[in-house]
């Protein structure tokens, strides 16, 4: 059977600009978005309050179970109302992934949370 990827249009057109990025974060980044979508990273806000650094890319979805006690600035592919209240009452704020390589093209700081 044929691999076909994404049909998203946006998730494609995105696919396609981290790959022609040559930093491997975010070819890494267009990998895990490549995937199908039952392979897809799924991520509570709890897993980001754990994990070190202020900068996160979730490849993935993003749902809001849990606390955030800081700061901190999330990127993903997609973002639960629930998720976006959390980090936006603790301080934080969310980014697409597109406006996360224009702020991060370097890709330093940022972490990838698989």
């Amino acid at each position: 059977m044929k691999r076909t990827g994404p049909t998203n249009v946006h998730l494609r057109n995105l696919i396609v600009s981290l790959e022609k990025t040559k930093k491997p974060i975010w070819k890494r980044v267009a990998e895990l978005l490549s995937r199908p979508t039952r392979k897809r990273i799924v991520v509570n806000v709890h897993k980001l309050n754990k994990l070190k650094g202020n900068t996160f890319v979730v490849p993935g979805v993003l749902l809001g179970d849990g606390k955030v006690e800081r700061a901190i600035t999330v990127a993903a592919w997609k973002v639960t109302p629930k998720a976006r209240k959390r980090i936006e009452e603790a301080g934080g704020r969310i980014l697409s992934i597109e406006e996360m390589l224009e702020s991060f093209p370097e890709g330093k700081g940022v972490v990838i949370v698989a």
